[in-house]
Parts: structure tokens; C-alpha cells; sequence
């Protein structure tokens, strides 16, 4: 029987930078997945600059960056074209050294992140091979798993489904779903571009039009997104044709410029797991949660899963934190997932309208501010509302050297103590990472001193969320109880 710290089922993003994250820490992690090879259809399209930043981590964002293109903005517009609602990003970079978004080909990404996790010596990569079955004991699970040379058995200290949203690891758990109540048929067209044109448009559009609802999305260079609503009474069979979907693009450009890549019909829904964690099985990803596209937010989500998780596995296996450290990850990440949920839910709303005399009602409340009102800042997610202290939550800047370089990628997935000069840094720090902000060249260090105040040191958690502000001294003895517990001293403010 083979043995293993961390077996993941599904080697998509989630998985993948799961692994990674694990694999960097010393971690003995195999993954296993169905398929042979990445799915070459691009699924999710958009990431947002906290998501880049830890997809940087794992060793994934510069593959991306060179084949993605950020928004100019985000409009919502009803039948007559008339702006009903709009974000636009507040700089060209987040204090993250990141676009606020990015535009993406999740192929690239995937590829990417394959390919950093069969480099690390720590990692096995099975493919074409499918969980069956597991058995969940004091100590650990024993995985049963079926290839082409047959069944075989996997022990493993922890099993982690990122395996999509028909997660194989969620049913053989027996965890249920909570439905949110949303749940909207949408046809889904992929396109390239013909004649090297790169892109349509930077804007990326919800129509909110109640005889269709259509979102219009550029992606990658050379690729476009559709997505049309189907009506009442229709099929997948009758929208999916060529005369159909060349009809449904044909308002907004030539079905003669571009072909089609990918077309399908989705449920567009937003459902929870009951529980993210059942004795030595862990959920994440779309295991875990699920939600509708209009905030386009589902993998950056994941992503958050897989950071959360990944260093406190790393933390626990290693003797350095106690088991009870597992039990903050649903607690932490559910609030926050379900706060853009409830807004992607919202967003969704208003979209998919379709009585003439609701929306006609829905653009006269959202109209009643002059257009230039009605565009706000791309929003800025809540941050972390426990597993923090006071001074903590918010995501952490990155400093950015003289020449570009990026030192927050050399940190890796560790905690890091922020001082404002080295001078205030204890001597004893453990294992504790230093950043001196009075030592540092480039970029990035107000947004740091903005966070701290006063204070004359931070504490940043490996998933770069800050956990708090204060004297070192008193900062390091707050985590070295949170790696114990699994609860922080105090909760920050929502």
C-alpha cells in the first residue's frame, strides 16, 4: 500500500495549487484525477488581483499574466443600452502588485500549474486514475483508487476533494448541499477571433435586456465570451444550432468574424456543503461551494480554499500546529465565500429579470442618479472576520523591487512579521520570516505603514491576510496560540 501526508482528489487549479502549496512545505502530497489531460476548454474566465497574487505562490500567475488582459470596466446596461450600474478598477495595479483583473485563459493556468507540481520531489501526480472509495480511521484515510492497472489502496494522513462540483469525495462522505434558491439555465458560447483580432471590447457587459439577458465577456486575446439566458420553453437542443447562437451574437458583432470554440448550457446556481470537513476529509473549491458567474468569482474562491488550507495542512503535519488549527478553515472561509455569493446572487438578480414591467421598474430605481453616480470602484471584497486580531483581515500589500522583481513571491507560503524597522524586530522570532519595511528600495511600503498606523510591526498570515498589529513581541505569542487553538484572541470588525 502506498503511503502519503495529503492525497487530493481533482488536479484542476484548486487541486493543483493545493499541492503546490503543500509540496513547497515539505509535505508528501499525491493528487490523483480521471482524465488524462487538462480540459482544454477555458471555464472560468476571470481572477482578481488577491487571486493572482496567491496563483503567484504556486508558481502559476506568470503564465497567466502573459495571456490574460484586465477590464476597463464591468457594465450592467438594461434593453435601450442605458447604464444601470458599473465598476470601474481604481489604478491600473492593486497594492497587491496585481491587476484587479485579469481576463484569462484557464487552460494556460492549468498547464502551468501541472507542470510546477511534477517538478517538486515531494509530489506525485497520478492521472487517468478515479477515487472509488475510502475508509476514514484514528489516524488517517485509506483511499481506494482504480486505473488501468486496477485497484489499488492509498493511506493517507488527510483526503482533500477538489473534485469539482459532482464531487465523488462529497457524495462517498455522505455531505449534503444548502441551496441558496438560485438556479437559472444559461447557454454558454466560446469564441475566437478571426483576422488577428485580439479583442472585441474591455468592457465586460451584462445586458440586462428582458427579452434576453446576455453577458458579453472578453477573455484572453483573441477570445470572447457569450453567455444568453434561455427563455421559458426553450432547450438546450434549439438554442445550441449554428442559426441560433449566430442570431443571438449577431446584436453585438458579426457571427462571420469569430467561430465557435465551446458552446453548452450550464445551471447557474449557488449551493454550500453542509460541511467542508468530516473527520480526515477535507472539502474545497467547487466541492465545497458553488456559485453563479456574475461576480466571476468562483475559482478565485477556490484559490482562497487552497491557501487557507494548504498551510495550516502543511502546519499540522509537520508538529508544528495542533489538529484543532483544521477546524478554523470552514469558519474562516464560509462567511467570506458567502458574502460574495449573496452578491453574486444579487447581481444575478438583476440580470436575469425578465418581466417587461419589473424591469422596467428595476432601470427607473437604478436610473434615478446621474450616469456618473452610477459607476463605483471595482468593489473590494470584505476581508477575513475571524482568525484574526485586532488590526487584522485586511489582504497585505506586496512590496515590489527597484527592477520588477517581486520578494513576496521569495517569501512563499510562510507568516511573516512586518516591521517598521528592523530595530523594532525581536531577537527571537522562531521560524518567522522578517520583512523590514526601512530596508526596502522599491515599491509598496505605504500601503504597509497605511495598514500598521501607529503600530510598529505586523504579522501577515501565509494566506497574506494580515492577522494583526501591534508589538512583535505580543504578535507572536497571539499566532503561537491561534496554531494551537484554531481561534485567534479576538475577532476583527466585519
Amino acid at each position: 500500500m502506498d503511503k502519503t501526508d495529503v492525497l487530493i482528489a481533482g488536479l484542476g487549479p484548486v487541486g493543483a495549487a493545493l499541492g503546490v502549496y503543500l509540496a513547497r512545505s515539505g509535505v508528501k502530497v499525491t493528487v490523483v484525477e480521471k482524465t488524462d489531460e487538462v480540459y482544454p476548454m477555458p471555464r472560468a474566465a476571470h481572477l482578481d488581483h488577491e487571486t493572482m497574487r496567491l496563483l503567484d505562490l504556486a508558481g502559476g500567475a506568470e503564465a497567466v499574466a502573459g495571456n490574460s488582459q484586465p477590464l476597463s470596466s464591468y457594465e450592467f446596461r438594461n434593453a435601450k443600452g442605458e447604464l444601470l450600474l458599473g465598476f470601474r478598477p481604481r489604478a491600473a495595479l492593486a497594492d497587491t502588485g496585481w491587476p484587479y483583473t485579469s481576463m484569462f485563459h484557464q487552460p494556460t493556468l492549468e498547464i502551468a500549474l501541472r507542470e510546477v507540481l511534477s517538478a517538486e520531489p515531494s509530489a506525485s501526480v497520478r492521472l487517468g486514475v478515479s477515487l472509488v472509495g475510502y475508509t476514514d480511521g484514528p489516524d488517517g484515510v485509506t483511499a481506494e483508487i482504480e486505473g488501468p492497472d486496477g485497484e489499488t489502496q492509498i493511506a493517507a494522513r488527510y483526503l482533500v476533494g477538489c473534485d469539482g462540483g459532482q464531487s465523488t469525495v462529497r457524495r462517498l462522505a455522505g455531505i449534503g448541499l444548502d441551496d441558496m434558491g438560485f438556479d437559472e439555465p444559461w447557454l454558454v458560447i466560446d469564441t475566437l477571433l478571426k483576422n488577428g483580432t485580439t479583442r472585441l471590447s474591455t468592457i465586460g457587459l451584462q445586458h440586462c435586456d428582458p427579452a434576453r439577458p446576455v453577458t458579453s465577456m472578453p477573455m484572453a486575446p483573441g477570445r470572447h465570451r457569450w453567455e444568453f439566458m434561455l427563455l421559458e420553453g426553450e432547450t438546450p437542443e434549439e438554442v445550441m444550432t449554428d442559426e441560433a447562437i449566430d442570431a443571438m451574437i449577431a446584436p453585438f458583432a458579426d457571427p462571420k468574424s469569430l467561430s465557435v470554440e465551446r458552446r453548452a448550457v450550464y445551471r447557474f446556481h449557488a449551493v454550500f456543503a453542509e460541511r467542508w470537513r468530516d473527520g480526515h476529509v477535507i472539502l474545497a473549491g467547487d466541492a465545497a461551494h458553488q456559485m453563479p458567474p456574475f461576480m466571476g468569482q468562483g475559482l478565485c474562491s477556490g484559490a482562497r480554499d487552497a491557501a487557507n488550507l494548504g498551510w495550516k495542512l502543511a502546519a499540522v503535519i509537520k508538529g508544528e500546529a495542533d489538529q484543532a488549527l483544521l477546524d478554523s478553515f470552514q469558519p474562516e472561509r464560509e462567511p467570506h465565500v458567502r458574502d460574495i455569493t449573496e452578491m453574486a446572487v444579487s447581481m444575478g438578480r438583476i440580470v436575469c429579470t425578465q418581466d417587461e414591467a419589473e424591469a422596467a421598474a428595476r432601470d427607473a430605481g437604478m436610473m434615478q442618479k446621474p450616469e456618473a453616480e452610477r459607476f463605483d470602484a471595482t468593489p473590494t471584497l470584505r476581508g477575513m472576520a475571524s482568525g484574526v486580531i485586532e488590526g487584522g483581515g485586511a489582504v497585505a500589500p506586496a512590496l515590489i523591487g527597484k527592477a520588477g522583481e517581486r520578494p513576496d513571491r521569495a517569501l512563499g507560503m510562510s507568516p511573516l512579521l512586518v516591521v517598521a524597522k528592523r530595530a523594532d524586530a525581536p531577537a527571537d522570532t522562531g521560524d518567522m520570516q522578517i520583512v523590514a519595511l526601512d530596508e526596502h528600495e522599491g515599491e509598496g511600503v505605504e500601503p504597509f505603514l497605511a495598514l500598521m498606523g501607529d503600530a510598529p510591526a505586523m504579522l501577515v498570515r501565509p494566506d497574506r491576510y494580515v492577522f494583526g498589529t501591534g508589538e512583535p513581541a505580543s504578535l507572536l505569542t497571539a499566532w503561537a496560540a491561534y496554531l494551537k487553538t484554531g481561534r485567534a484572541g479576538m475577532q476583527a470588525a466585519a
